[in-house]
């Protein structure tokens, strides 16, 4: 014990403390402290700099929709709805994109601009299919114009910001990583929309139509969904489909799709079959109703037959066939492979333009 004292009063005289620094000297952080202090900075400029570009871009959306209101069974009284959303200018002329469901059947839409000056819109074309719309204002000086990316050069993990009016809450401004790419999303209209971007930046109702940024301030993809009630998994439409989408809409008020008027659903095709006549997939699309008069009708199909091809292209499902059914087919005769009965049949179908919804 005085052995252990006597060791202490030596080291206290030497001027330093137990645990071995100088007395009066602060012992140094961790060596780690400094660089975490610098990532955070760095994620943190990037951010801000995404947002503080883009933000100028970005509109707070008011529509109101008709509804029809039963009051008696002779009398219907019209009301309204409200709704919000969010957009962004892509054009210096007030060409705002945003999403279908937020402004499809508006009777009024009406845009917030970031340095509060309020327009009326009017409803360039909206189309259900992609959950696309485009919207103008006019007369308005001074706009600024999101700089829209490429899509398909992004990368699994990279950072993305969120920008949109969530709940009312103006210009919030969320931030996230890209979780997946080439997710597909199934929209309200039933048709699957390809090449959809997942993310964790939060988005929430009032979100839909707000862009979602790179760390450059570069518009990948338009803020669709969210699954609820899980936590971090969102969704956007990626931007190159979005500029697709809107050429046609700013060109013709709509997309321009062909269609050929069956009904069907997606069948399993027995393995004798798919090995006797050597088809690539082992699925079709069962023909559960034909419209009368249309493409199909007068090329002869016929309820019962399976759809396994269509104009050189295999057809495992419904979604194979609406995605090869493109403005491109319209007006175009093309081969239409189905199984009826033991044989295989090729029929030749000219499709027709799809009516807007």
């Amino acid at each position: 014990m005085t052995e252990m004292r006597q060791m202490i009063e030596h080291v206290s005289s030497n001027g330093l403390s137990e645990s071995g620094h100088h007395a009066g000297t602060v012992a140094p952080q961790n060596s780690l402290a400094a660089p975490d202090d610098e990532l955070l900075d760095a994620y943190s400029r990037a951010v801000t700099q995404a947002a503080e570009r883009v933000s100028p871009a970005v509109v707070n959306i008011e529509v109101r929709h008709p509804v029809a209101q039963q009051r008696s069974p002779s009398r219907q009284r019209q009301h309204e709805t409200h709704g919000t959303g969010s957009g962004f200018i892509f054009t210096p002329d007030g060409f705002i994109l945003t999403n279908s469901h937020v402004v499809h059947n508006a009777s009024e839409i009406e845009v917030t601009l970031l340095d509060g000056r309020h327009f009326q819109a009017a409803l360039v074309g909206d189309d259900p299919e992609s959950d696309l719309g485009v919207i103008r204002i006019y007369d308005a000086g001074n706009l600024t114009a999101a700089t829209l990316g490429n899509s398909q050069a992004i990368r699994v993990g990279q950072l993305v910001v969120a920008i949109g009016s969530p709940y009312g809450f103006q210009y919030t401004v969320t931030a996230g990583v890209v979780s997946a790419l080439g997710r597909t999303l199934r929209a309200q209209s039933g048709r699957l929309i390809d090449n959809v971007i997942q993310t964790d930046a939060a988005l929430n109702p009032g979100n839909s139509g707000g862009p979602l940024v790179t760390s450059r301030g570069e518009v990948i993809g338009v803020n669709t969904a969210v699954i609820l009630p899980a936590q971090g998994i969102c969704f956007a439409t990626a931007i190159n489909t979005a500029k697709f989408v809107a050429g046609q809409l700013m060109k013709y008020g709509r997309v321009r799709r062909s269609r050929i008027g069956v009904g069907g659903q997606t069948v399993p095709l027995l393995r004798r079959v798919v090995r006797f006549f050597g088809l690539p997939v082992e699925s079709g699309v069962l023909v559960a109703s034909v419209e009368q008069t249309s493409p199909a009708y007068r090329a002869g199909l016929r309820e019962g037959d399976i759809i396994v091809g269509f104009a050189g292209q295999p057809v495992a499902a419904l979604d194979d066939l609406h995605r090869l059914l493109t403005e491109e087919r319209i007006g175009q005769p093309s081969v239409l492979s189905v199984i009826r009965h033991t044989e295989k049949v090729d029929l030749t179908v000219v499709p027709a333009e799809a009516k807007p919804a």
